[in-house]
């Protein structure tokens, strides 16, 4: 997603490229994301978006982190990925309340369906590896 008037007009989401990505340069993207979001129309829609700026913005970062955890000691990657599920579920959660379920744009349900994905993987490499 790289602008937030994209994601409620139709617009896809744009999976971001993990292996060149740094925090800094996520950082960027998230500060260009919210910037956009000053400019989306006044319509329920426009309001709703603007209301999940901070909400993707984490799911984003969740979703990257899960993909870093093979960093870290055993232990600390169990407790990384129980943090990413309760972060997940709070903000996926809170973006599918503020659309109702029934008309999330295609691109935040991407957002959703790969944060939760990225999880499931981790989690099971994690126990492959355990």
């Amino acid at each position: 997603m790289n602008n937030a008037n994209e994601v409620i007009e139709g617009g896809s989401y744009e999976k971001l490229p993990v292996e060149a990505l740094t925090w800094t340069a996520m950082l960027g993207h998230w500060v260009e994301f919210a910037r956009s979001a000053v400019g989306l129309p006044a319509s329920d829609a426009g309001q709703r978006m603007r209301a999940s700026v901070g909400d993707v913005i984490m799911l984003q970062a969740v979703w990257y982190a899960v993909q870093k955890l093979d960093v870290l000691a055993e232990d600390e990657r169990a407790i990384g990925l129980d943090r990413a599920g309760v972060l997940i579920e709070k903000h996926a959660g809170a973006i599918e309340k503020r659309w109702h379920g029934g008309d999330l744009p295609e691109g935040l349900t991407s957002l959703i369906v790969d944060a939760k994905a990225v999880l499931v993987a981790a989690r099971e490499a994690s126990r492959q590896q355990g």
